[in-house]
């Protein structure tokens, strides 16, 4: 069997199980990552060649330089696919398939899929309902919607992965002041009106433009409130015949259509609007969620996102078809939360629906699984209150990050 090459590219320590399925499946790895992440523990023995790019700042390469060091790599190497591990990849990887003529998702499809600004407007022009928003180039624009939409607004970086960068804002003063203080970097930011309701996360898998794989979950604390708030992040799963897994699978099948997916995984998010329970789309990327979500997944449906886009990857690089298997039909639980020891004490969360705790230094993380969904939402209470009580630790915002 050929193999086939392929590249990841990750500004972050993430894909352990896509490279070591890749690899599995009789393909050659070349990791491209950032030098801060050298000593981490990466699949090496799923990787032939590792190459390092110098941070900018966090998440940020010097674009000319990756086109370069890729031209370089490009003489005695043929690659067949490049792939973006992490949300802030995806503009690097669909720069290399455009510069280089590699099959995949190019610089204006990546744009729905990275740009805030752009994923809104496509929505909005296919009739997805998403909450009213402007960008804010230009004053007048945004008086017109300050005298239109009430307070209070959210002004939201247009690429960033996470909640990070978000600010509530409640007054046409205070915008102001923000967007002075943005200083040139205005452009990058995008002002929408706040609408309070439940967030829901889509994890899902396509395949020639087919959505093989669907799982629908609910953020008991939104990224934004953690973000901002600090505490403690939950999510939950959906039971796959509800109501409103239903609706979620189909808007969500309706806005990756939309914007012109064809193959890999994505995550989805979504909010109901507490005032009319409608159904709002949020934001949309072409990778596997984070902040442990593919674990999440995993316990409930028995399907291995990360596992799964490697298969789908190496499928389309053969010709070959690809299918997965039926999900199970397991409710599962999701915690994770900042503590001040850097190795928790699990033994008070010990149970039968445990999964796996999770490890992650200065984190509490625990995946939970059961048959009955008000088993998974009882687990996820009482540890709650456990971490709240004795172990949680609040940082500021800045420090506070976590990347959904």
């Amino acid at each position: 069997m050929e193999k086939k090459t392929i590249v990841c590219i990750s500004c972050y320590y993430k894909g352990y199980d896509f490279m070591d399925e890749m690899k599995k499946l009789g393909n050659k790895i070349i990791l491209v990552t950032s030098e801060n992440l050298k000593e981490k523990n990466w699949p090496w023995h799923a990787i032939d060649e590792v190459f390092y790019m110098p941070e900018l700042k966090p998440s940020v390469w010097n674009l000319d330089h990756l086109i370069q060091g890729f031209s370089h790599l490009m003489k005695t190497r043929k690659v067949d696919a490049v792939v973006a591990l992490d949300d802030y990849d995806v503009e690097k990887a669909a720069l290399i398939r455009e510069t280089f003529r590699i099959p995949g998702m190019g610089q204006t499809t990546h744009r729905y899929f990275r740009d805030k600004l752009a994923m809104r407007q496509k929505a909005k022009d296919s009739g997805i309902n998403v909450p009213e928003f402007t960008a804010v180039f230009n004053d007048n624009e945004v008086d017109e919607f300050t005298d239109r939409i009430s307070a209070p607004w959210v002004l939201k970086p247009r690429s960033e992965a996470s909640a990070s960068g978000i600010k509530k804002i409640t007054s046409k003063e205070q915008l102001y002041e923000a967007l002075e203080t943005l200083g040139e970097e205005r452009h990058l930011f995008l002002l929408e009106s706040f609408k309070p309701g439940d967030v829901y996360h889509v994890d899902s898998l396509t395949f020639n433009k087919k959505i093989v794989f669907t799982s629908a979950s609910k953020y008991l604390a939104p990224p934004m409130q953690v973000s901002h708030e600090g505490g403690v992040f939950r999510s939950k799963t959906l039971g796959r015949y509800s109501e409103d897994f239903k609706a979620l699978e189909e808007i969500n099948a309706r806005v990756l259509s939309n914007f012109g997916l064809i193959n890999g995984a994505t995550h989805t998010e979504f909010i109901r609007g507490k005032e009319d329970g409608k159904w709002y789309f949020l934001e949309t990327s072409s990778r596997v969620g984070g902040a442990h979500i593919p674990d999440l997944v995993e316990a409930s449906s028995s399907i291995n996102i990360w596992r799964e886009w490697a298969k789908i990857e190496d499928a389309l690089l053969r010709g070959n078809d690809y299918s997965v298997s039926p999900p199970t039909g397991y409710y599962s639980g999701l915690i994770v939360a900042l503590i001040k020891d850097k190795e928790p004490n699990y033994s008070s969360f010990e149970c039968e629906e445990v999964v796996k705790f999770l490890p992650i230094d200065y984190h509490v993380g625990i995946v939970y699984k059961s048959g009955d969904a008000s088993v998974v939402q009882d687990r996820l209470d009482s540890a709650a209150e456990i971490i709240h009580a004795d172990m949680l630790n609040i940082l500021p915002p800045k420090s506070n990050k976590l990347s959904s």
